[in-house]
């Protein structure tokens, strides 16, 4: 497993929690339709990204023509 792919789950994974640990404490109502749940889209990717490799903002980035790669 890369940097890369530990930073994603990582980062994901935090994004998820303090969405839920907002949510149990009262202070955020994810029953109701809100710009968090965009949040909790985006950690739901970076947390699947890491596991499976797969980004659908990686894909589409492709496809537009940019170049892949560190450019060290």
């Amino acid at each position: 497993m890369t940097v890369e792919r530990i930073v994603r789950i990582v980062a994901g994974f935090f994004i998820m929690l303090s969405l839920a640990l907002a949510h149990f404490a009262d202070t955020v109502d994810m029953s109701q339709l809100s710009w968090l749940w965009f949040t909790a889209f985006v950690g739901a990717n970076l947390f699947q990204s890491g596991l499976t490799r797969f980004c659908p903002m990686d894909s589409i980035l492709k496809k537009m023509g940019v170049p892949s790669g560190c450019g060290l």
